[in-house]
């Protein structure tokens, strides 16, 4: 039987082994990425964030893998449950530190449960349950994973032990095999096809352009900046940035193409941006941020130039980011995104388990409400 080893540094993983175990096509789940997390600053113990990856090994072979975290709080993590540590604490317990398998500060769907095999990812899931009941640990959570991991879970012999949470989140897909931007207007209803010309109409008449530069072709410069409008939006919040400029730069450095900086433009000198990784056939906006405040220039930046790159680039997925209905008049049509959640308190799964199924039918009902907003015209597909 393979044996579990815990890694408290994502340098302790060979990167050939790691990325052996996934098809390459999602970034955030790359060696590079994660170590890249862990060596630039942007995890600390402090902030919550512990690296705590769990292997199965047979012999000197990584057969199966997760990349997780001990949290100390849920900061950074996009599916909340601040209200389950809270209920804790009213009966005298603890809900921290838990484990959680994810991506940090990245509400993307994407591979949690890398594996050779399909029964290598289900001892998998039992080395993590195991885990945190000999080591008092509260729960354990895999957040934003894909059909595949669902597929395991749904597979294995004790798959209720894993709670099923749902959201919703607002994706773009060209599944209608659209050509150029104007092609994907054609299939909007007029209203909506006059307001984003309008929206887009404004940032030109500002005098304001685009250029599109990938990691291995960003100078420090064009780094520089992106962080610079990266720290902007999270100062305009009040929330603390995570991420640091070495760390854009490892980026740069390690995942030549798959990173994407939109940057906006006008009088020579550099005004907003978006940071963005590409994936198979996927582009993922995640931080945006800008110096001047134009009409429209937050819906180009961060959602018609990434359209455009798809359509050039032949990427049939755009990702945006976490939240904001206001995607769906801009062509991101609400998809649902799923997280997994093992509690050790038999309890407390019950009556999480319960809440679970609520929460479900609740989101699924939204989720209809907000399908009767799209913006595509009725039989075009979208």
């Amino acid at each position: 039987m393979p044996a579990i080893r815990l890694h408290r540094t994502m340098s302790e993983l060979p990167a050939a082994a790691w990325d052996a175990l996934h098809d390459g096509r999602n970034p955030f789940v790359a060696h590079d990425f994660l170590c890249g997390l862990e060596a630039t600053g942007c995890l600390r113990p402090d902030w919550g964030w512990s690296p705590c990856h769990v292997g199965l090994w047979e012999s000197e072979t990584l057969v199966a893998a997760a990349p997780g975290y001990l949290k100390t709080n849920s900061h950074g993590e996009f599916v909340f449950d601040q209200a389950w540590a809270q209920a804790y604490a009213q009966h005298g317990l603890h809900y921290y530190p838990k484990w959680l398998g994810a991506v940090p500060y990245s509400p993307v769907t994407g591979p949690r449960l890398l594996a050779r095999d399909e029964a290598a990812k289900r001892r998998l899931l039992d080395a993590i349950a195991g885990f945190i009941g000999q080591n008092g640990l509260s729960s354990a959570h895999v957040n934003f994973h894909d059909d595949a991991d669902e597929a395991a879970f749904d597979g294995h012999p004790q798959d209720d032990r894993w709670l099923l949470r749902e959201d919703i989140q607002y994706h773009w897909r060209n599944d209608a095999g659209w050509a150029t931007f104007e092609h994907c207007l054609d299939a909007m209803d007029r209203k909506h096809r006059k307001n984003i010309r309008q929206e887009r109409r404004k940032v030109r008449e500002a005098g304001i352009s685009f250029r599109i530069v990938h990691g291995e072709e960003a100078a420090d410069d064009d780094l520089a900046a992106m962080h610079r409008f990266y720290l902007q939006t999270f100062a305009d919040y009040g929330n603390s940035p995570a991420l640091t400029l070495e760390f854009l730069r490892h980026l740069a450095r390690t995942m030549h193409r798959q990173l994407v900086i939109v940057l906006a433009e006008r009088g020579g000198a550099a005004i907003a941006g978006a940071l963005c990784l590409r994936g198979g056939n996927t582009l993922y906006g995640r931080y945006w941020g800008a110096a001047e405040q134009h009409p429209g220039l937050h819906f180009e930046t961060c959602y018609y130039q990434g359209i455009d790159y798809c359509l050039r680039e032949g990427l049939t997925h755009f990702e945006p980011g976490a939240q904001g209905r206001h995607k769906i008049a801009r062509g991101f049509l609400p998809t649902l995104v799923r997280s997994r959640h093992c509690i050790v308190d038999p309890r407390f799964a019950r009556a999480l388990g319960e809440r679970c199924a609520q929460e479900r039918h609740e989101v699924r009902q939204h989720l209809q409400q907000l399908q009767a907003h799209s913006p595509f015209r009725d039989g075009a597909p979208a």
